[in-house]
């Protein structure tokens, strides 16, 4: 009996193991699967919490994105200065002209300036200015006299000397002419060099697109009437001032030379005096000139005279219906010989002067005017004192 009790009793403890096992292996599947459940749930938790944090964070960073990529805002046009407010650059750089005393060789210099919008009307607030070109060998020794007459008018004209290279004196600061100094090459009395600097100094005015009218003149020139007048006239004027007309005789015809045909002929030829003015459409034409100006280059030598005919027949042959055909400058030829008279400190008084502004008649804009002459020469630097004395009460410049 006892080994019976003892076989039923271990009998019974397998079978309890057995079923204790099975369990054991049933809640390792379950946790297993409980595990595998939870990381997969987690996973897909995870997967749609990153998905939600993307689509809400994309609209800021496309906002971002777009917001970089746009230009900013346009700013209101500033009138005065030309440009926008703000960090706008528009035409500011374009209408800039580069320095008076540039690295461009003529060239250069003359391609630049040729350029002519076709466009007339300006996209920039623009105040049309004068164009004083003092032609000069060295100093402007009237220059205490130009001060007065263009004082209290800045930013209506401009000013530029071409004078010689040898020339190395500096104008001091606060001087109008500060600074004016064009780069410039060697000019000999009745050469065709003479001409190349006239059309170096309009090209280098040309670059300022607020320049609309253009005079030359020399340091021996004093101005009749004082700026108000002086630039009235000239920016109201519907023409321009290149005098010409035909001379026959030795020192009109008889400086034709036939090899300048076919492009001039003896019934074109004219003569005239060196010192225009003219407005800018016309400025660009002579710099522009590459028929005519080149024929004067090569036969135009010697007792020629390049600067007495050269604008005067280009202007009659090409422009006629816009010129005067007179000058704006008097002289005193009175006396004859090559050059005019020059009229020294003794010749200055206040008769003189007044009589220097209306002893003549002429046609301006349709109209007749006792106003035919705004400046005058030759005037030697030892008139300088009673210039000063009585130019200014005569002229009635600005105080």
């Amino acid at each position: 009996m006892k080994g019976e009790n003892s076989n039923q009793s271990i009998s019974y403890w397998k079978l309890f193991n057995a079923q204790m096992h099975f369990f054991n292996v049933l809640s390792y599947f379950l946790l297993f699967g409980c595990g595998l459940s939870l990381g997969v749930i987690l996973s897909f938790h995870l997967k749609n919490y990153s998905l939600a944090l993307h689509i809400t964070q994309l609209p800021l960073s496309t906002r971002s994105a777009s917001t970089l990529a746009q230009p900013p805002p346009s700013q209101p046009f500033n009138p005065v200065s030309g440009t926008s407010h703000g960090d706008r650059i528009g035409l500011t750089e374009f209408l800039e002209p580069p320095h008076v005393m540039h690295d461009m060789d003529d060239k250069e210099l003359l391609w630049r300036a040729s350029l002519a919008p076709r466009i007339p009307q300006y996209p920039f607030h623009r105040v049309p200015k004068v164009a004083f070109l003092f032609l000069t060998k060295g100093p402007v020794p009237l220059a205490p006299l130009w001060e007065k007459f263009f004082k209290g008018h800045q930013g209506l004209y401009s000013i530029y000397v071409h004078s010689d290279p040898s020339f190395n004196l500096t104008e001091p600061e606060g001087s109008v002419f500060h600074g004016r100094r064009i780069p410039s090459k060697e000019v000999e009395w009745g050469n065709v060099n003479m001409i190349e600097a006239e059309r170096r100094l309009l090209a280098n005015a040309l670059m300022d697109y607020s320049n609309q009218r253009f005079v030359l003149l020399s340091e021996a020139c004093i101005p009749l009437f004082n700026f108000s007048t002086v630039y009235s006239y000239l920016i109201n004027s519907s023409q321009s001032f290149v005098e010409s007309y035909d001379l026959p005789g030795p020192v009109g015809r008889g400086r034709y030379s036939r090899r300048m045909r076919p492009q001039v002929t003896i019934q074109q030829w004219r003569k005239g005096a060196q010192w225009f003015e003219m407005d800018r459409d016309l400025a660009i034409e002579v710099v522009s000139d590459q028929i005519y100006f080149p024929v004067f280059q090569k036969y135009c030598k010697g007792a020629c005279y390049a600067d007495e005919h050269y604008l005067p027949t280009f202007v009659t042959m090409k422009f006629a219906n816009k010129n005067s055909n007179r000058t704006l400058t008097w002289v005193d030829w009175s006396k004859g010989g090559p050059h005019p008279a020059k009229f020294i400190r003794t010749n200055v008084t206040v008769e003189f002067l007044e009589r220097l502004r209306s002893q003549s008649q002429c046609q301006y804009n349709g109209n007749t005017t006792d106003i035919c002459h705004l400046f005058a020469r030759k005037f030697s630097p030892d008139a300088l004192y009673r210039l000063l004395k009585f130019a200014p009460k005569v002229m009635q410049f600005h105080e």
